[in-house]
């Protein structure tokens, strides 16, 4: 069985640094992409970032310059560098990746549990 675990959220004053991570483990051919998800009370859920298997990332234009997406094939595990928060950047945040599984390789979307980030002003 195939899933996420995320860690690394926490509460942060304002201008501080988080760094999260999520580790996709089970029965797994491929991984790509992976990436960041974040939902604010009362906000849909928005795409921070996502980084595909050649390297190439993508970023909200919100968090470009202070957020910096990372992966570790080998570990199955993507990475979200969080600096210069802000009190905006309060979220849970979900981890994200559309893994191809078994023998047959059928890709599907998982998420991880979520992880809270809080940013004090």
């Amino acid at each position: 069985q195939v899933q996420l675990v995320e860690s690394g959220g926490g509460l942060v004053s304002a201008g501080g640094s988080l760094r999260l991570s999520c580790a996709a483990s089970g029965s797994i051919f491929s991984i790509n992409p992976m990436g960041w998800y974040r939902q604010g009370t009362g906000k849909q859920r928005e795409l921070v970032a996502t980084i595909y298997t050649d390297s190439s990332t993508t970023y909200a234009d919100s968090v470009k310059g202070r957020f910096t997406i990372s992966r570790d094939n080998a570990k199955n595990t993507v990475y979200l560098q969080m600096n210069s928060l802000k009190p905006e950047d309060t979220a849970v945040y979900y981890c994200n990746a559309e893994i191809s599984t078994g023998i047959l390789r059928r890709k599907s979307t998982y998420w991880g549990q979520g992880t809270q980030v809080t940013v004090s002003s």
